[in-house]
């Protein structure tokens, strides 16, 4: 297993970025990478097969695709996003920060990843017969491990916005430690994202109460370590989870879809 690039390393990579955010952004992380240096108990590659079999069902074919709706394709484990030119909307677009990301780790990318999307929108890319997509998700499929380890540094760099918003920035610290030492741990951090967010835009409240990662760190009781932290993960999730239900407006309906929300929960025990 290669030894991950150092956390501030990326963010030099990172073009889009202001200087001035550069610097602040660096700062930041070069504090994260000194607390978190010891990744010896987390299985990368294990991570990356539970992300993939997540978000792709585990299958090649799911490794580029093109939702309904969207204006970008998105790629790998992670669902990276990747602009076509022309469009910018607010999503971050990652896919290329990864392949900056996967060079500098020394992994060969091929050129086809430069640039924007090869696809000016769903229509061509689903018209498209040269086999590039085809390609992408061979290369993809082999190099699982690099886009776990991407995964995980984004979701530290995380860690400092949701210490920002919160009222109790410690406690989201020594329990985000507390989970992100152990691979289940660090499944529910970056699965809890995927799935409902950092919980950091006020878009995405009821009430006034949010339903994202920094949510469920703020739920979660004491700073338990291992098995206990996760089971206090899933927990808090859970307890987040029915909180947003009970919140929604009635003519969501949502419900319907709780029973499905729990029973991913129960995946982070």
């Amino acid at each position: 297993m290669r030894p991950l690039l150092p956390l501030f390393s990326i963010l030099l990579l990172t073009s889009c970025l202001s200087l001035g955010r550069q610097q602040q952004e660096m700062q930041q992380s070069m504090r994260t990478q000194r607390a978190y240096s010891n990744q010896s108990r987390v299985n990368v590659q294990e991570l990356g097969q539970r992300i993939w079999q997540n978000e792709c069902a585990g299958s090649v074919q799911g490794l580029v695709s093109w939702n309904a709706g969207e204006a970008f394709p998105s790629l790998g484990i992670g669902h990276f996003i990747w602009y076509p030119a022309g469009v910018n909307e607010a999503f971050d677009e990652s896919f290329p920060t990864f392949v900056r990301y996967a060079r500098a780790q020394g992994v060969q990318v091929p050129a086809y990843f430069d640039g924007p999307a090869p696809w000016a929108d769903k229509a061509a890319f689903l018209a498209d017969r040269s086999g590039k997509a085809d390609a992408m998700r061979r290369w993809l499929s082999r190099h699982v491990e690099v886009q776990a380890q991407f995964i995980i540094l984004r979701s530290r760099l995380a860690l400092r916005r949701m210490m920002q918003h919160s009222s109790n920035p410690q406690a989201i610290q020594r329990r985000y430690a507390a989970l992100a030492g152990t691979t289940q741990g660090m499944y529910c951090l970056v699965d809890y994202v995927n799935f409902k967010g950092e919980g950091l835009k006020e878009t995405e409240q009821y009430k006034g109460q949010g339903w994202g990662l920094l949510q469920v760190l703020e739920e979660m009781r004491g700073y338990p370590t291992g098995r206990a932290a996760t089971a206090e993960f899933s927990r808090a999730a859970a307890a987040v989870l029915t909180r947003r239900v009970q919140n929604a407006p009635a003519a969501r309906g949502e419900q319907r879809w709780l029973a499905g929300w729990l029973n991913r929960c129960k995946t982070y025990r």
